[in-house]
């Protein structure tokens, strides 16, 4: 498997200041997939914007991982719904349109 779209987790909590345990944690919370090749450790890339507001969350606001997976389950249930009501105005604007022809 290609690296291409990895990050080397040491490298990432380098960059960030953070403990590579927080990374830990997140993966035994289910909020972030680690990736073993090679006997290291890397995150996929388009996980990195959610694992920085994570750090946000813990460091800035002091909250725990339990409260972390709270609020990311909670953001990704808004996601879901309003990915739903954007589904369901477009269907009412057909429906509408159709009504008016």
């Amino acid at each position: 498997m290609s690296t291409k779209n990895l990050i080397q987790i040491k490298q990432f909590c380098t960059y960030h200041e953070i403990e590579h345990t927080f990374i830990t944690e997140l993966n035994n919370y289910g909020l972030v997939e680690i990736i073993v090749q090679e006997n290291d450790e890397y995150l996929y890339i388009k996980q990195l914007p959610a694992i920085e507001k994570m750090i946000r969350l813990h460091y800035d606001l002091k909250i725990n991982f339990e409260g972390i997976d709270a609020i990311a389950h909670l953001l990704n249930k808004i996601e879901t719904l309003q990915q739903n009501l954007t589904i369901t105005q477009n269907k009412l604007r057909l429906f509408e349109q159709h009504q008016i022809e």
